[in-house]
């Protein structure tokens, strides 16, 4: 009887608990399936979103490849790849139905893993994949044009993807081109132990930062400029606007008592989810403590050996991330600011560890399994 593991979200979590389960697992647990589940039929990089969208700096294919081809290695019968959405969950049943361009299936499940993750709340930015692959790389294209024919570019959000975009477009054109941050609080990155190291390096970039200044509205003008409308009443008149405030879980396919009161999935110190059975979930749809690159790939690896040894008879074990808390912000580059708890590093090592190539040096291994 075959042990079907359907794995929802083709990202880092996802994509991670799938190779996993196939490279260690399968050779002990020989009727072992995997079906992976993801709306995008590509593996989007989003951590090098904030560098794609500026012209002219990345290639495609170097934050965006295909997720099946990686998989090829496996037994045919071991692994089915399904470009498709998590229309629903039922618990009972063990099943999930997938809305895919060829209709309606139902999938029967063993072990679920939900890895749906976050979207951004604008679906005008591209800081994340809740669409096509062809969708999204035509999103950025947009932006990338917009931004080449812009003197004034307004950036709204001063967390980490903000500060990171508006670094980007600050460090490719100086002078060229306005760049204005707007903070909705009185710090960037929240308040954070950061936040005068990051406000610092945007300076040194020339990047216009206003804090608390909060965006109420905003409205496209006739000659194709936006009007951004603040909460104090003040109006900002900009050649593109691009939000980064505002990640929303992907949870809506799930039962409401499966999730937080801020609609994440909750779960307990196994990364099951609380009230279930045989459901495990990982990455940013649990949101613990943020949202994370190296946070979701650890989760995601917990997971694997979670199942993996349920799958042996043996008990699960508590799931271990970080240590401490961590927190890396590219400003351009060639600099950044960053945390190990609360002990500051040097911006080159944060250069090093992250603004370099915003880790797309590991989107390959992540696609042939190789990264696990």
């Amino acid at each position: 009887m075959t042990n079907t593991i359907v794995v929802l979200g083709g990202a880092y979590a996802g994509v991670g608990v799938a190779h996993r389960l196939l490279k260690y697992t399968k050779p002990q647990v020989k009727d072992l399936k995997v079906i992976l589940v993801s709306q995008n039929s590509h593996f989007y990089w989003n951590m090098a979103s904030v560098r794609a969208i500026v012209p002219g700096l990345l290639k495609e294919d170097q934050y965006s490849q295909p997720i099946e081809k990686g998989f090829t290695k496996y037994p045919a019968d071991s692994f089915e790849f399904i470009v498709g959405t998590a229309e629903g969950v039922d618990i009972i049943d063990k099943t999930v139905k997938i809305s895919t361009k060829d209709g309606e299936r139902v999938l029967n499940y063993d072990h679920l893993v939900l890895a749906t993750g976050t979207r951004a709340v604008d679906k005008t930015v591209p800081w994340k994949s809740n669409k096509t692959n062809e969708e999204t790389l035509a999103l950025v294209s947009e932006i990338q044009n917009k931004i080449t024919n812009a003197k004034h570019i307004v950036v709204a959000g001063a967390g980490a993807t903000g500060c990171e975009v508006a670094a980007e477009i600050a460090h490719e054109y100086g002078k060229e081109k306005e760049v204005v941050l707007l903070s909705g609080d009185s710090e960037v990155l929240g308040g954070d132990s950061l936040a005068s190291n990051v406000e610092s390096e945007l300076k040194k970039l020339l990047v216009h930062v206003r804090k608390s200044a909060r965006v109420a509205d905003t409205h496209q003008l006739p000659d194709g400029k936006v009007e951004i409308v603040l909460q104090n009443g003040e109006k900002i008149t900009t050649d593109v606007y691009l939000p980064t405030m505002g990640m929303a879980p992907n949870t809506e396919y799930l039962p409401a008592d499966l999730l937080t009161d801020k609609k994440f999935v909750d779960i307990d110190e196994f990364y099951r989810v609380k009230g279930t059975k045989d459901v495990w979930a990982a990455g940013d749809i649990v949101w613990k403590p943020r949202g994370s690159f190296v946070l979701s790939d650890k989760q995601g690896a917990g997971v694997a050996k979670n199942i993996d040894l349920v799958l042996k008879g043996k008990q699960p074990v508590p799931v271990k991330t970080l240590p401490m808390d961590v927190l890396m912000v590219a400003t351009g580059r060639s600099r950044g600011a960053g945390r190990l708890g609360p002990v500051k590093v040097f911006s080159i090592m944060v250069y090093l560890i992250k603004g370099r190539t915003l880790g797309m040096q590991s989107l390959p291994g992540y696609i042939d399994g190789s990264a696990f």
